[in-house]
């Protein structure tokens, strides 16, 4: 690990040096909002997805921290309901895209690229972004905790030849709330899957919820800064081009608070099972 790296990921956990301007997607006629740098040409923006009862108002923080940093962000607000559609997430993220892309933003002092798009998510919206991929390519896509969604994102994975980062929380990795280790598995470009220390899969969401007044996940103010670092690198990197940060596009780069999975790592070997009747042996010397 580097200092400089260090210092790269410090940085980004603070405000970045862009004032920062909200919008409305309604305007345009997709619930959502939409949160820019000040001006620009020609800017990089992501679509993100909020994940399962929460909307868009719930990751205020990170989409404001990525336009301070130069990113159009912007997030529908569909699909909140209990039994929401993972498809019409998909869809709407994908109305987002061409709304950032076919409007002039701000005063009209903003503009996007057409090549230099990404989908995002958190949770469920993070498989939404995973089936929008697979029906409009970008230029990378950004996973944050991944949920099981229908269509399944690891059965699409396979068909994605795009660069992808994946992040997952540490204390819940292998539970049946996340898919991360078998979505990067399954991924057919370049998949990055990088674990934050001590992290939840709730633990980014911002504000007051349901799941939250009865205990399932609380926000993690330690998570959520070391997350809009680790995104706002990623895409500072692979859809602006900054050489600055492309240690957080790099799958072997050692950053604090995190540890890289080696996907091509492997398998250990499970032990051979018992039956019953060597059991009671075992036990009876």
């Amino acid at each position: 690990m580097s200092a400089s790296v260090k210092s790269l990921l410090s940085n980004l956990t603070s405000r970045g040096p862009h004032r920062v301007l909200r919008g409305n997607l309604a305007i345009a006629g997709q619930p959502g909002v939409v949160f820019t740098p000040e001006s620009g040409r020609n800017l990089p923006a992501v679509a993100f997805g909020h994940g399962w009862l929460t909307g868009a108002g719930h990751y205020r923080s990170l989409l404001e921290h990525l336009a301070s940093w130069g990113i159009v962000a912007a997030a529908p607000d569909t699909e909140r309901g209990p039994i929401p559609s993972h498809l019409g997430l998909a869809a709407d993220l994908l109305t987002t895209l061409d709304i950032c892309t076919g409007v002039r933003l701000g005063d009209g002092e903003i503009s996007v690229h057409p090549e230099r798009l990404a989908l995002a998510g958190h949770g469920m919206g993070a498989g939404a972004a995973v089936i929008a991929a697979g029906q409009r390519r970008v230029a990378t896509v950004a996973v944050l905790f991944p949920a099981p969604t229908a269509p399944s994102a690891e059965d699409l994975a396979p068909k994605l030849d795009i660069p992808a980062l994946i992040l997952g929380g540490a204390t819940d990795l292998t539970s049946v709330s996340s898919n991360a280790i078998p979505l990067a598995t399954a991924w057919d470009g370049s998949a990055i899957l990088r674990v934050i220390d001590k992290a939840s899969h709730s633990g980014i969401i911002e504000g007051r919820r349901i799941l939250a007044a009865v205990g399932a996940g609380k926000h993690e103010p330690k998570t959520a800064r070391i997350t809009r670092a680790l995104l706002a690198g990623y895409l500072l990197a692979t859809l602006a081009g900054d050489k600055t940060y492309r240690p957080f596009a790099d799958p072997e780069e050692v950053i604090p608070h995190t540890t890289i999975i080696d996907l091509e790592a492997p398998d250990e070997e499970e032990p051979p099972k018992l039956k019953v009747g060597q059991l009671a042996a075992l036990l009876r010397r």
